[in-house]
């Protein structure tokens, strides 16, 4: 006799580790504005910039039922919208002039 998956005898840790590739986006975001807090701006929106392309990947890459709440359109749209504006936020962090 087979063991019933995982998403029918804990449904609760199953949906948290579907939540993963979001957790690690969040945490890379957070650290980034972090280090814009703490004035290290250029940087930290660089960090931002590729959390958002890393985010792009990962619902690139990652299966439907693996992706989490990264998945909220259409994955063409998801994925151009996020490594989008992840590009747009790194090549600004480091195109504009510092102070």
């Amino acid at each position: 006799m087979t063991r019933p998956p995982l998403y029918l005898r804990r449904p609760f840790l199953a949906g948290l580790l579907r939540q993963l590739p979001l957790l690690a986006v969040l945490v890379a975001v957070a650290v980034g504005l972090g280090m814009v807090a703490i004035e290290h701006w250029r940087r930290g929106l660089l960090v931002v910039g590729l959390a958002l392309v890393g985010a792009g990947l990962l619902r690139l890459v990652l299966p439907e039922r693996r992706v989490g709440f990264l998945a909220v359109r259409s994955r063409t749209v998801d994925v151009v919208l996020m490594a989008g504006t992840g590009v747009a936020v790194a090549v600004l962090s480091v195109v504009v002039p510092g102070s």
